[in-house]
């Protein structure tokens, strides 16, 4: 059946958290949600919905070329927002990184994220 991989790039955000940065197996790979954590420090940066959205898209963006995959090879995003209220202002910069087709996605109102930060992103894609 072949073994699943741990995948771990230095270049993006490292939280220090018990997950795997992502796993790939089967030529699929399955990333944990990255939020608005600067990775060249590895510090949280709260901000605007469009700034945590520009960093935690720029993580998920490093860890898929780093794997050898990339945003246009995106399946499936979930994206979780503090406020519901936000969501047309995350979807002007979520739209930002795709120039043609856009992959599946769900996007939900969280009741609360990690360190008050007012989004988090996972993604599922092929390498």
């Amino acid at each position: 059946m072949g073994e699943a991989q741990v995948f771990q790039t230095e270049k993006a955000a490292i939280t220090g958290g018990p997950y795997a940065q992502a796993m790939i197996h089967k030529g699929v790979i399955y990333l944990s949600g990255q939020g608005p954590v600067e990775p060249k420090t590895n510090r949280i940066v709260l901000g605007t919905i469009e700034e945590e959205s520009r960093l935690a898209m720029e993580n998920l963006r490093i860890i898929l070329e780093e794997a050898g995959s990339s945003l246009e090879k995106l399946l499936k995003v979930t994206v979780y927002l503090l406020d519901m209220e936000e969501y047309s202002r995350f979807n002007e910069v979520y739209k930002s990184y795709f120039q043609g087709r856009l992959p599946a996605r769900t996007c939900i109102q969280a009741g609360k994220l990690p360190f008050g930060t007012r989004v988090e992103i996972d993604a599922v894609a092929f390498i």
